[in-house]
């Protein structure tokens, strides 16, 4: 029997909270104005294609630097205290970050690129305590319901600043000019991710760990390689793990490009901001729905939906450009959207309690690094891959429609997990 979630435990809405936070860096950053940003201000003069290229570029590198280091970071993390030094480390260090974007100007590509970077890898590194700390606030039996009130509260929490950011994106005059208002946003989400962290950072401890070693850095890599000897001997979850670095690659490289891309086929600024905000709405009741609906039907069908909803997303985009500017244009571009609003959420919260139900949770924190890893070098191939596509054709549709190999595989090997019992599922 799944157990009743309930109201939700100080520590469980501190950890959602956080979800909160960083959503904010996510959905501004992220998704928003840093890839226009980009494109129209630190990388003037470049042509469209390249500066989408350049953009896929640093996300492979920010993403293969994480991915090396997350194992390690992870095993650290598994000695008593350490989950919260990480946390507060790259919290603080993220922060810094999106607070230095504000001093980019035109031209400046190659600081704009290097500031991204270092940001982008502090805000995956938080994420990465925070994910592990979902065995230390909760139970097996609730973990489906608080992951998924995680990214669901985390996408309706985000529209507070994003409004403001819209805003100022609509009507940059009353702050003297687009470029102060973009200034501007990056300072408001600074604050609003440093903020809501707090109830994280005061109310959530560890409360399992690993024996303290007397070289806990040497002893972290020891317990890597046998982490990696040791996933032969467990099928099931080795077999996930494989599923989810092919299929979440689909998933964060369309979080990531999607608003380039757009940008590249013609769709303005103001038109973005607003389909994004309404994601972000949309997205909150149905992230929801994927926690209760796996309660019924399983974890493992849900994610399986979410990937067949993400196939649909690819097509629609390799055709988007081809269709004549216009009404038609806008309302497959708007139904893109909303397929994305009724599944990014729930596949990734899904595929996390999935992953969090089958793990010693003493070694959370080393397990997922090896989550996070699987998650960050599958990031690496996705946007290279449009990259390259937008290079080599001079069409970034063509490196769209490649995503769609990655979603196939990851169905196809997540088919070959035997069914296990998860705490919330029938399964």
């Amino acid at each position: 029997m799944a157990e009743r979630i309930g109201r939700l435990t100080k520590e469980e809405r501190s950890w959602v909270l956080y979800d909160v936070a960083n959503s904010a860096f996510t959905l501004i950053v992220v998704t928003t104005i840093m890839p226009i940003f980009f494109s129209n201000v630190a990388a003037a003069g470049l042509a469209a294609n390249r500066a989408t290229a350049l953009w896929g570029y640093v996300n492979s590198v920010a993403s293969l630097i994480l991915a090396i280091a997350a194992p390690v970071l992870g095993a650290i993390g598994d000695y008593p205290g350490n989950k919260r030094r990480l946390f507060l480390l790259f919290l603080g260090s993220g922060v810094g970050m999106t607070f230095l974007f504000a001093t980019i100007n035109e031209g400046m590509t190659g600081y704009a690129l290097v500031i991204y970077t270092i940001g982008f890898i502090a805000y995956s590194g938080a994420n990465l305590a925070y994910d592990s700390f979902l065995t230390d606030v909760t139970t097996d039996g609730r973990m489906d319901s608080v992951s998924t009130r995680g990214f669901a509260w985390g996408y309706i929490g985000s529209v507070a600043p994003f409004l403001v950011v819209l805003y100022l994106s609509l009507y940059p005059e009353v702050v003297g000019g687009s470029l102060l208002a973009t200034r501007i946003s990056f300072g408001i989400t600074a604050v609003w991710w440093l903020g809501f962290s707090i109830p994280m950072a005061r109310n959530v401890r560890q409360k399992y760990s690993v024996e303290r070693d007397q070289h806990p850095v040497r002893d972290a890599f020891r317990r890597v390689a046998q982490t990696f000897r040791e996933l032969r001997q467990h099928r099931e979850a080795f077999l996930f793990l494989l599923a989810y670095f092919f299929y979440i690659d689909g998933v964060d490289t369309i979080i990531r490009m999607a608003t380039s891309y757009a940008t590249e086929i013609g769709f303005d600024t103001s038109q973005l901001v607003v389909v994004i905000l309404a994601i972000q709405v949309v997205a909150f009741p149905f992230a929801l729905l994927y926690g209760r609906l796996a309660k019924r039907f399983g974890t493992r069908p849900m994610i399986f939906a979410g990937i067949a909803v993400y196939f649909v997303i690819i097509v629609l985009g390799f055709f988007l450009p081809v269709i004549p500017a216009g009404r038609t244009q806008d309302i497959v571009f708007w139904g893109m959207a909303m397929l994305v609003a009724t599944s990014q959420g729930g596949i990734q919260a899904l595929s996390r309690s999935y992953f969090g139900a089958l793990i010693p949770k003493e070694e959370s924190g080393k397990f997922f690094g090896f989550y996070n890893i699987f998650g960050k070098f599958a990031a690496i191939i996705g946007p290279f891959m449009l990259g390259v596509m937008a290079d080599l054709t001079g069409e970034s549709r063509w490196g769209v429609l490649s995503l769609a190999v990655l979603f196939v595989v990851g169905a196809v090997l997540l088919a070959r997990v035997r069914t296990v019992h998860t705490p919330e599922s029938s399964e």
